[in-house]
């Protein structure tokens, strides 16, 4: 599913808009957003805590280093677009990852994300039943507990200059049934009205911080 959320991820990082512009991908994993935003312009940056993923991102040409999101070894208003990928519900500390990625993002740039929502729906969806399907999700890989707020989320990226729009969004029914039945390869993400359970967020930086 994360290849999945990759290419829903790319369609909300707009080309680049100048030479030498910076994509600064957190939580990069293995590089999973790369083929999809190869022809934007960007240099693809990447953070990730694990030496085995930053290695595997190298490999797939994004520029990866090791760091933590929560103290982004970059410097302030370096990145053009900064890219959360289903990394803020594994945060411990929301509003400090969103200082973080706000603080790296140039007055102007994009900041694009996906995580999933703290509600109860959500925790049925996503941990109690997509860690049950085979290919969907790991087990365990969800702590309920990091689950994220959405106005808090909406909250601090304000604070931060930052206003975040939210959509929900969810695999096509009939791409899913296909996949479960092994008669495609990838699904393709839609929207929905409801950010209940998965939801993506799109903002730019207006360079003025809320007090």
């Amino acid at each position: 599913m994360l290849h999945w959320l990759a290419a829903a991820r790319a369609e909300l990082v707009p080309p680049a808009p100048r030479p030498g512009a910076v994509l600064l991908d957190l939580g990069c994993g293995a590089g999973l957003l790369a083929p999809h935003v190869a022809d934007k312009g960007y240099r693809h940056v990447g953070v990730d805590l694990s030496p085995e993923t930053v290695r595997l991102a190298g490999a797939h040409g994004v520029h990866a280093v090791r760091g933590d999101v929560l103290s982004i070894p970059a410097a302030d208003e370096s990145a053009d677009v900064v890219v959360a990928g289903e990394i803020l519900e594994h945060v411990p500390d929301l509003p400090r990852a969103v200082a973080e990625a706000c603080r790296v993002l140039r007055p102007g740039g994009s900041l694009v994300l996906d995580t999933l929502a703290a509600t109860a729906v959500c925790r049925w969806l996503a941990i109690g039943v997509a860690e049950r399907v085979p290919g969907l999700a790991p087990r365990g890989v969800h702590d309920p507990a990091l689950l994220v707020d959405r106005s808090l989320l909406v909250r601090e990226c304000g604070r931060h200059g930052v206003g975040l729009a939210l959509r929900g969004i969810r695999p096509s029914a009939t791409g899913l049934i296909a996949w479960l039945l092994r008669r495609a390869d990838t699904v393709a993400m839609v929207p929905t009205r409801s950010t209940a359970v998965l939801f993506q967020g799109y903002g730019t930086k207006t360079g003025t911080r809320e007090g």
